[in-house]
């Protein structure tokens, strides 16, 4: 159980790295789409190096009820 814990904390962090690589937290844009793609891009780990690029392109969050 440590050996997979320690996998998914280093995939993890592999997915930390490449948003700040990505530039996802210099930007001034604070959104629902930027915010899912920072999400997507850290679950995504390694993958982000074998060419996957997981963006979030629209969301719709829903309105409070007046």
């Amino acid at each position: 159980m440590r050996i997979l814990s320690v996998i998914v904390v280093i995939w993890l962090l592999i997915g930390v790295v490449a948003t700040f690589q990505r530039g996802y937290f210099e930007s001034s844009e604070n959104n629902c789409a930027t915010a899912g793609s920072i999400a997507l891009t850290v679950v995504a780990g390694p993958l982000n190096y074998a060419g996957v690029n997981p963006k979030v392109t629209n969301c719709n969050i829903p309105e409070p009820s007046q």
